[in-house]
């Protein structure tokens, strides 16, 4: 069987930690790593234990190919692999994770050479907790898919969804771990303020998110688990009371509404 190969064009934060995922999985591909900083590119090579490797190479080999570059420059960044590309009779499948650019755009760049699998990780596919949802175009196999999730399956759950979604899962769990890292933050600054030494403050509060979620994912339902916390005449419920009359329900929900304006306008 023909050995698997899975190519990155960029080595940037995002791009490294799906490479390192893909370094892991079950499928043990070979992976080749283009960055224009060729020193980027050898050092995440060494620590995923691929290969840094030319434009060229990468065009020719992939098998999967992951656009790991900003949004802005992503036709520039491509342009000199659709030559290549379109001289392979085993067209490689893209993959795309740049916000505001859809499976059209990435196949007009390329002139609809390849299929095209969009996706819109976020950051905690580094500590294999990730949340990656995905389109696909209509040439997009489902042995493709198959092995596509496989390549995936250390970085977190993947999950299909519609393109036209896309934008508002960029705005939940794209942005989303911004919003929870600024509620850790204040729960460790609430913890500071009530005498807590800092680090206590944010293992707790760390801990806390990281242990709801859980709970969530396991089929709690978040307004039962807030119940279930919230004795009569408690503590709890006097800290609910101050976040609704501080607006917070309202605040993220405004926040996630606004990032998918945003990813709108971007599109």
């Amino acid at each position: 069987m023909k050995q698997l190969k899975i190519g990155f064009l960029g080595g940037g934060n995002m791009g490294g930690a799906l490479a390192s995922a893909v370094s892991k999985s079950s499928l043990t591909p070979d992976i080749l790593i283009y960055d224009i900083d060729k020193e980027k590119a050898e050092t995440l090579a060494k620590t995923v234990g691929g290969k840094a490797v030319d434009t060229e190479t990468l065009a020719k080999e992939s098998d999967f190919l992951f656009l790991g570059v900003k949004p802005q420059v992503m036709q520039t960044a491509v342009k000199p692999l659709v030559p290549i590309l379109s001289k392979r009779n085993d067209r490689p499948v893209l993959v795309t994770m740049a916000a505001g650019l859809s499976i059209a755009s990435i196949k007009e760049f390329t002139n609809a050479l390849c299929p095209v699998i969009r996706i819109m990780p976020n950051t905690p596919v580094s500590v294999s907790m990730g949340m990656i949802p995905y389109a696909v175009s209509e040439d997009v196999t489902e042995t493709s898919v198959t092995v596509f999730t496989a390549l995936l399956e250390k970085a977190g759950i993947v999950d299909a969804l519609k393109e036209s979604l896309i934008d508002a899962a960029c705005a939940v769990s794209g942005s989303g771990p911004a919003y929870v890292a600024m509620m850790a933050e204040a729960l460790a600054d609430g913890g500071v303020a009530s005498g807590l030494p800092r680090d206590k403050a944010i293992l707790y509060a760390a801990q806390t998110l990281a242990g709801t979620a859980a709970l969530i994912l396991g089929g709690e339902h978040p307004a039962i688990l807030k119940d279930k916390v919230t004795s009569p005449g408690g503590t709890t419920i006097a800290g609910v009371g101050a976040l609704e009359n501080g607006g917070f329900r309202a605040a993220v929900e405004n926040a996630v509404k606004a990032g998918y304006k945003r990813a709108k306008e971007l599109s």
